[in-house]
């Protein structure tokens, strides 16, 4: 059985900067604090990689990154946020190299529970060696790491099976390297019959976290420098949405920044006494069905399945709240299509990356009147989506970018032979009009759910609790009752 041993950092991965990933939990485990002192010891950690004490700048970075973050935590951002980033930092002809072999090992000097994951998973290496953490008996990162070298870990996972077949590093004076029978250090260069036999990586299809760029030392000084100018700006785009008629909307947003990009024909507003036309929407962002109705000049009321009390009072669309029991849902929509038109999203969730989820076919059983349309959005340094964090913020976030842009391409309506009047099952139809919509976007289909989304970024099910406020506050007195008195 032939085997390879691969460096993470400069050899799978093109850069061989961790600074980044180390910003990336900082911001997304603790906060615009950690971020910021990390920022600001960054001359600091490249001084000691230019003097040659690299172990010195690793360890500042894990103890001002890590330092008291629950062990959850760090789990959490390494399963959510990370893959993305060093999916996108891939190095394709060393990927394909190292997965032609039978077994197939990582080494790095970022912590374990940093990589692991997504080396596993996504790169499909067998074992992985890294720097270990130190934890509490609460399980909290104590900032400090276990002392073993990488190279004794690796000659320890082989054991009685003999040296690697493979050892692939930036440098031949790598330290796993001479435990290798051979060495190859970049450029890589691989057979004709390995590219063609390889495996792809698995993609990355669900991605969280706030930060659409890397967080290089010059792009996070970039950030925080916007910020302060972002909060001001959002409230002040938000304060215009709220009290602008919903027609003057796309002109004002240029001057601000904003762009909104319409592709295709609306279908006019219903005449009194018809039923409205179903908008049958790709889910980017909460923002997609407030852009529609402004690209429309009207308020269109949306379909929500999961969103906020907080986000449906401050909505300055109707929202029609659904309950998740068929035939109850079913009714609420055809009595709001008897009134007018109505926006539905059929994936549920939203998804930043380029695939749709699967859509319900629930909308297809209800009306024969379906116009497709392909929403997307761009946007510079913040995400306007979270399954880790507080939703309320998601509008905030997306007005805080300098140039957000929204795209809405209309489709034609659906040809009554497309429909279920022409016997097709709704699961038919909703699977057309999925594929529609991927080509438009040039996105891919999957078979993926909400469901599946929250389980793999948040770790349940994605069913937010609609509590009352005085629910919880009694909730609260009855846990501290005891000790009150």
């Amino acid at each position: 059985m032939e085997s390879v041993v691969s460096e993470l950092e400069g050899t799978l991965l093109k850069d061989s900067d961790t600074f980044s990933y180390f910003m990336l939990v900082a911001f997304e485990a603790s906060g615009l604090f950690r971020f910021a002192l990390l920022l600001i010891l960054w001359p600091l950690i490249r001084l000691t990689d230019i003097v040659g004490m690299k172990d010195i700048g690793l360890k500042i970075m894990i103890f001002v990154s890590l330092a008291g973050v629950p062990k959850s935590e760090i789990e959490s951002v390494a399963r959510a946020v990370l893959p993305k980033f060093y999916m996108d930092d891939l190095h394709m002809k060393a990927w394909r190299l190292f997965s032609s072999y039978d077994k197939r090992v990582v080494a790095t000097k970022m912590p374990r529970i940093m990589v692991e994951r997504f080396v596993k998973e996504h790169l499909r290496a067998d074992e992985v060696v890294g720097t270990e953490l130190c934890f509490n008996r609460f399980g909290y990162a104590t900032g400090s790491v276990l002392d073993d070298t990488i190279s004794q870990r690796v000659a320890h996972i082989f054991g009685q099976q003999g040296a690697p077949t493979l050892g692939m590093a930036r440098s031949s004076h790598h330290s796993f390297m001479q435990l290798c029978k051979e060495q190859i250090v970049p450029p890589f260069v691989t057979r004709q019959k390995q590219e063609q036999e390889a495996l792809r990586p698995l993609p990355v299809i669900f991605h969280d976290g706030r930060l659409v760029k890397r967080p290089t030392a010059s792009t996070s000084l970039l950030i925080l420098l916007w910020m302060p100018i972002g909060i001001i700006l959002a409230i002040i785009r938000i304060t215009l949405g709220f009290t602008l008629p919903f027609w003057v909307i796309p002109y004002v947003s240029r001057l601000f920044g904003g762009k909104v990009v319409v592709k295709g024909t609306p279908p006019p507003p219903p005449l009194n006494g018809n039923s409205g036309v179903l908008f049958v929407c790709t889910h980017r962002t909460l923002m997609d069905p407030v852009v529609l109705s402004s690209v429309l000049h009207r308020q269109v009321p949306a379909v929500t399945y999961s969103i906020s009390r907080l986000t449906e009072i401050l909505s300055p669309i109707p929202t029609v709240r659904l309950t998740r029991i068929r035939n109850v849902d079913a009714e609420k929509i055809k009595e709001q299509l008897s009134k007018g038109d109505l926006v539905v999203c059929p994936e549920g969730t939203t998804c930043r990356e380029p695939f749709l989820l699967r859509f319900s076919g629930l909308f297809a059983e209800l009306t024969d009147r379906i116009v497709p349309v392909a929403m997307n959005y761009r946007v510079g340094f913040f995400h306007a989506t979270t399954a880790r964090g507080w939703k309320g913020l998601d509008p905030v976030f997306f007005f805080m970018n300098p140039r957000p842009v929204y795209e809405v391409t209309f489709l034609n309506q659906l040809p009554v032979e497309a429909t279920c009047s022409s016997g097709k099952s709704p699961h038919d139809v909703a699977n057309y009009v999925q594929r529609l919509l991927a080509s438009t976007l040039g996105f891919e289909c999957t078979n993926f759910t909400r469901r599946d989304k929250y389980r793999i970024l948040a770790g349940n099910d994605g069913i937010v609790s609609y509590t009352s406020f005085a629910e919880r506050m009694n909730k609260l007195v009855r846990t501290f009752k005891p000790f009150l008195h």
